[in-house]
């Protein structure tokens, strides 16, 4: 007897402690990130700047410091359907989180019944036809499973885990969002600046057809000159028609992006106009993975399958369940509060699973490949986010010297064109020289345009590749 009153205390204690937290899914380690301790090193990085602020660390309002783009910016948080989609999503989550969270607690209903039957003559014992009725009103738990091998409480965290995968998963369209937006308006800024340097052009290459033509009318130049002198002209004709396109083109993506009209003052004038971003200094590859969203996201659902590890395993146990019942019954409505009218009802059921085809092995089995493929996934995530940044420390470590490149052969094109166009007029050259060095600077001044637009562009990259802007 004593025996059994040890071992019936011993496991009580065991479902007491399993009601109160123990589940069976596997611990959670977080795994070995599959990249270095470091950034890239070499010939194509720089160093970072001392004492800057890491980019998880600014904030987007610091980071872009033109006040257009940052009122820009605040709108489309405000009317982007993404971003909104996003969110009710994460609304979703919390229900189905809060749905799951509530089946470790009892649920308590009321009931509340009316009955009336007739037995016919014929089946009644008394030989006459009987009228019965019966009113009752009662409260009790239906079907409430005693969570004795964490299998409930296991669902509830793989629901959480979700749940907050899906949070995490809103800052990374914001995240995107910001970027994608302040990359179009530098884009648009961009096209806008070289519809201007092709109005320039066709402004001035008109004015050097006049010329030629003049010079033409006068039989001081050969036809073959003047034609020259007509392709110049022509083709800044057509870069107008291509950037005025494009220009229309940024403006509707752009309002696509932010999902209201765009206010005109809003909009930049050229990539010139637009205030540089904010310094901030990448950090280290542990920072990076310990905070940017879509790593997080996937590390959350990586612990939601470990949880759903230990459901499936549960189910390998006994179930337990509670159905009770109390409260009032009695054959007449006036008589349902009388002395004697109480009732009561408990029934406990318990489910074993003894023989079930597999069905409980198999979906274990496809809750650890789950896991498995959810980790690959997380390292897949944290190794593809470390090639971004690397991309983009590599660009902005070569960039400077690409634009101070750039800057110096606008300026020797420049100086060999008005060289060529004075050696022309003064009969040394052919036209043929000044449309070449003409058409180089023009090149070359475009080249110029990218490039500028490729550093700040990849700056708003790098901001958000190292997960900044949340």
């Amino acid at each position: 007897m004593k025996k059994w009153t040890t071992a019936v205390l011993r496991l009580s204690v065991a479902a007491l402690a399993c009601l109160t937290g123990c589940t069976m899914a596997p611990v959670y380690v977080r795994p070995v990130a599959p990249v270095p301790a470091s950034w890239p090193s070499g010939p194509a990085y720089q160093n970072p700047e001392a004492g800057a602020p890491a980019a998880v660390d600014l904030p987007w309002k610091e980071f872009f410091v033109d006040e257009r783009l940052r009122k820009l910016l605040a709108l489309a948080l405000e009317n982007n359907r993404d971003l909104g989609i996003a969110a009710l999503t994460i609304e979703r989550s919390r229900a189905q989180y809060q749905i799951q969270r509530a089946e470790l607690l009892p649920k308590v209903n009321a009931t509340g019944g009316a009955s009336a039957q007739r037995v016919s003559a014929d089946l009644s014992p008394t030989g006459d036809a009987v009228v019965s009725h019966q009113y009752t009103v009662g409260a009790g738990l239906s079907a409430y499973e005693l969570d004795l091998f964490g299998r409930v409480r296991s669902l509830k965290d793989r629901a959480l885990e979700r749940f907050l995968a899906t949070e995490q998963a809103r800052r990374s369209v914001q995240i995107s969002l910001l970027s994608e937006i302040a990359t179009r308006y530098l884009t648009l800024g961009t096209d806008l600046e070289r519809l201007k340097l092709a109005h320039e052009t066709l402004t001035a290459q008109e004015t050097s057809y006049g010329l030629n033509k003049r010079r033409f009318e006068l039989g001081v130049s050969s036809e073959l000159d003047l034609r020259q002198a007509q392709t110049t002209v022509e083709t800044a004709r057509s870069d107008i028609a291509r950037y005025t396109g494009q220009v229309a083109q940024d403006k509707n993506a752009l309002e696509l992006l932010v999902g209201a009209r765009l206010p005109s003052e809003l909009l930049p004038t050229e990539l010139g106009a637009v205030a540089a971003v904010k310094d901030f200094s990448p950090g280290l590859p542990s920072e990076l993975l310990q905070r940017r969203p879509d790593i997080q996201a996937a590390e959350r659902q990586l612990r939601g399958a470990s949880a759903n590890i230990g459901a499936a395993r549960a189910a390998f146990f006994p179930r337990i369940t509670l159905t009770t019942s109390l409260g009032l019954g009695s054959s007449e409505l006036s008589g349902l509060f009388d002395g004697g009218a109480g009732m009561w009802s408990f029934l406990p059921q318990i489910t074993v699973p003894i023989f079930d085809w597999g069905t409980n092995r198999a979906n274990l089995k496809v809750a650890e490949v789950d896991r498995e493929i959810l980790l690959a996934q997380y390292e897949k995530a944290i190794q593809g986010a470390f090639r971004e940044v690397a991309d983009a420390l590599a660009v902005q470590g070569t960039v400077g010297d690409q634009l101070a490149a750039q800057e110096a052969l606008v300026e020797a094109a420049s100086v060999t064109y008005k060289l060529s166009d004075a050696r022309y007029r003064n009969g040394v050259d052919s036209y043929l020289a000044v449309l070449d060095s003409q058409r180089a600077l023009y090149a070359a001044q475009q080249n110029l345009i990218t490039v500028r637009l490729s550093r700040l562009s990849n700056l708003v990259t790098l901001y958000k590749v190292l997960g900044g802007g949340a």
